[in-house]
């Protein structure tokens, strides 16, 4: 039997495997990213960058539980500024980098994304969904309206692809992806974390120091799921599917609920980069003992 065709495609992105690193986990650095990409992923999403470097919340910023994790870590980062020798550095060493941006307004957005194509990112991933800062991602991409300004605003400021990162956090999830299409966005990026909580009974207090936080990992695997179902259902655009992906079978099921790719996070902080390697292995075992030759055969046939 020949060994499938585990090559994929966001838009005009070409991907040796559906595998990219997600947002906030070994992103910040150009040697971490090529590690993760040497372990086998297909491509990074880095860290978060804003205007100016950022702190983050104080400890305690996350909380493991049994089927994943609960963090708030606030946002921290470099600067967009400093963050420039990065990208340059792992771009150079021929890793396909989308460069994640948070703003608090379409200018800044589109500032921001300005500099990152300067840099020499191959996409820019516009995060719309952090659900724990003030002012940032979930409060700038919760309805539409917003939603659209941000990515027309980027549209006209820059060539590179744009994908747009939805948050589950509200009642229709296909109507923000909608609107970052119709507004110009190249790609969907589905799901950021689910905003939650934990609580000590012995303390009597949150654990987190930011009291809410994002929950990721096994546990919002379905609703991951289905975020990028109904997405793909009512948008055009390819969709990245991200939550609770551990395993070959875990990418299978978001590549038939319509992704064409997809980012892998928690089960990297827990695993460590060889859990890239170890996925697509398994991916490729599933496809050759189910009958699919290539991922292009598996995108959307839930739906067919």
């Amino acid at each position: 039997m020949s060994v499938p065709d585990t090559g994929t495609a966001v838009g005009t992105l070409k991907f040796r495997n559906p595998l990219l690193l997600a947002s906030g986990i070994l992103g910040e650095s150009a040697a971490s990213m090529v590690r993760v990409y040497n372990s086998g992923a297909a491509g990074v999403v880095t860290k978060s960058i804003g205007s100016e470097s950022r702190p983050g919340y104080r400890n305690p910023t996350v909380f493991e539980f049994g089927s994943g994790m609960l963090n708030a870590m606030g946002l921290p980062n470099p600067g967009i500024v400093d963050f420039g020798e990065v990208v340059r550095k792992t771009r150079a060493s021929g890793v396909p980098t989308i460069a994640s941006i948070f703003g608090s307004s379409p200018a800044e957005f589109a500032a921001l994304a300005a500099s990152m194509q300067e840099y020499g990112a191959d996409a820019v991933e516009l995060n719309l969904s952090c659900p724990h800062v003030e002012g940032f991602g979930a409060e700038i991409g919760s309805t539409p309206a917003m939603v659209g300004e941000v990515v027309k605003t980027v549209r006209d400021s820059v060539s590179l692809p744009i994908w747009a990162k939805m948050t589950p956090n509200v009642s229709d999830v296909a109507a923000l992806a909608g609107a970052a299409e119709d507004a110009g966005a190249d790609a969907i990026v589905a799901i950021n974390t689910v905003k939650g909580m934990a609580i000590s009974a012995k303390l009597r207090m949150p654990v987190l120091s930011h009291s809410v936080g994002g929950m990721s990992g096994r546990a919002v695997k379905y609703v991951g799921l289905r975020s990028v179902y109904e997405i793909s259902g009512r948008c055009g655009l390819p969709v990245v599917g991200v939550g609770g992906i551990s395993c070959g079978e875990d990418v299978a099921e978001y590549l038939m609920a319509g992704a064409s790719a997809v980012q892998v996070g928690t089960a990297v902080s827990e695993g460590g980069p060889g859990v890239f390697g170890r996925i697509a292995g398994e991916l490729s075992s599933f496809m050759s003992s189910e009958g699919f030759s290539s991922i292009r055969e598996m995108v959307g046939i839930a739906r067919r």
